[in-house]
């Protein structure tokens, strides 16, 4: 979806009434908003282009792994979407591709931040787009929400991602350091009235006015971390010209030069010279505002190159012969888990963690069980897994609800880890115990559906 939503669970039923702004901005098309806010939402997913299965739909004209879907399927009985194969998401915030190509060529060693990163759309969206060598760093600083964007990022797969919890202005130790930075910001979410009714219920001036100086604090600490000729994405899902071309107007005037980011008339976005915007009418969508910004050049543009990579600990042998023998890696043990990262990140991820609190720096590979390793879920689903490391066991659909509910899988004369496929992509890990292999996927991920 598009910016994030600062609201209470309010009760949802509120009639649907535009902002009188919104009549001042689109004169006598807010009927026509008004009417296609009333209609259904269109369905939409983000294809995985590390676990690629096929999926049909219409493209997403602004989104070369973007899907319509004619109808809206129960996607927690999917066991595809458990495995990460795509990521349902509103197909107006997809837009978030056209701003990445607007920005040019990344360094292959950038440091991309997401700073407002739950439930992780945009974020596994970037780790889609970026370079295979570039580093993620996906920020959550409130707490009830890291442990879905962990889930997420660890289910799309991708290595060299780090995850932190902090507040924006935590970062500022670090110094200019990001090449790409994302602001995808708590927002009065206008643009999912037709989505949520909860963004009916508590929309109010007081909080369209709380959300503005949220975004000034947020962006102000992002542009801190912005390397002299870096990139900064902004993007909320309102219309409040205050939550979105004013935000952008206090970056011109810091010196930031507004990068145009190329649409097609023909999908109905609208573009001032501040940014885009999306209304239902228009797009076939949600609302949504997007702008990207460049940070002017200091002097003749250089900056320190990365900082020497600290020294490798050993990783426990049969653990490295989990992974991948392409790419080395460091590791790092916290609280019984080891976290792997690609060494030429390693100082840079220790800065993080002396800077403020990181979640995962990198990705969980194993984990302590008495006195022995066990490989963890995240590393089931991504890609520094050795294709050959584990015996599989491929599951149909109605075996693969079950494991994802929690259920043993009966076989005869099980033994050891295996790796849990299904349509030929990993899901997870099982125990043999005989006449059965014990499920390992994780407690908080099981369907509770029936």
């Amino acid at each position: 979806m598009g910016g994030k939503r600062v609201h209470p669970r309010a009760k949802p039923d509120v009639p649907l009434v535009l902002p009188p702004h919104v009549h001042a901005l689109l004169g006598d098309e807010a009927e026509q908003l008004l009417a296609a806010l009333q209609g259904p939402s269109p369905v939409s997913i983000r294809a995985n282009p590390l676990k690629p299965v096929g999926l049909a739909g219409e493209q997403v004209p602004w989104c070369l792994n973007g899907r319509y879907l004619g109808e809206r399927p129960v996607f927690t009985l999917d066991p595809l979407f458990h495995a990460g194969a795509y990521y349902v998401q509103e197909a107006g915030s997809m837009l978030l591709e056209q701003a990445f190509l607007a920005a040019g060529t990344l360094p292959r060693d950038a440091v991309v931040l997401d700073l407002c990163a739950a439930p992780g759309g945009k974020s596994t969206h970037l780790a889609s787009l970026i370079p295979p060598d570039a580093l993620l760093v996906c920020n959550e600083p409130v707490r009830s929400r890291q442990d879905a964007l962990m889930e997420n990022l660890w289910k799309w797969g991708r290595a060299d991602v780090v995850v932190t919890g902090a507040e924006p202005n935590a970062f500022a130790a670090l110094g200019p350091c990001c090449d790409l930075i994302l602001v995808d910001a708590p927002c009065s979410g206008e643009g999912m009235f037709r989505k949520d009714p909860h963004a009916r219920a508590q929309w109010g001036p007081n909080l369209v006015e709380g959300c503005a100086t949220r975004q000034r604090h947020i962006l102000d600490a992002a542009w801190a971390l912005l390397k002299p000729g870096g990139h900064l994405i902004y993007s909320t899902c309102t219309w409040e010209t205050c939550e979105n071309e004013d935000q952008v107007q206090r970056l011109t005037d810091r010196g930031a030069e507004v990068i145009p980011i190329t649409t097609d008339p023909a999908w109905g976005v609208q573009a001032n010279e501040l940014g885009l915007r999306c209304y239902p009418h228009r797009v076939r969508g949600e609302g949504f505002f997007i702008a990207l910004v460049r940070k002017p050049e200091a002097g003749d543009g250089s900056m320190p190159g990365l900082a020497p990579a600290t020294s490798n600990p050993p990783i426990p042998a049969h653990v490295g012969d989990w992974l991948r023998t392409d790419r080395d890696q460091h590791v790092t043990e916290r609280d019984d888990v080891l976290y792997a990262v690609d060494p030429c990140w390693a100082s840079f991820v220790h800065e993080l963690a002396t800077a403020l609190r990181v979640c995962a720096p990198g990705i969980p590979v194993a984990l302590r069980k008495g006195g022995s390793w066990l490989p963890h879920p995240a590393l089931a689903l991504n890609e520094l897994l050795h294709p050959r490391a584990f015996a599989a066991l491929s599951i149909d659909q109605q075996t693969a609800l079950g494991y994802l509910r929690g259920e043993a899988l009966l076989a005869a004369n099980a033994a050891g880890t295996v790796l849990v496929r299904h349509h030929n992509l990993p899901l997870g890990w099982a125990n043999g115990a005989g006449n059965r292999y014990n499920n390992r996927w994780p407690a908080p991920w099981r369907i509770r559906m029936r």
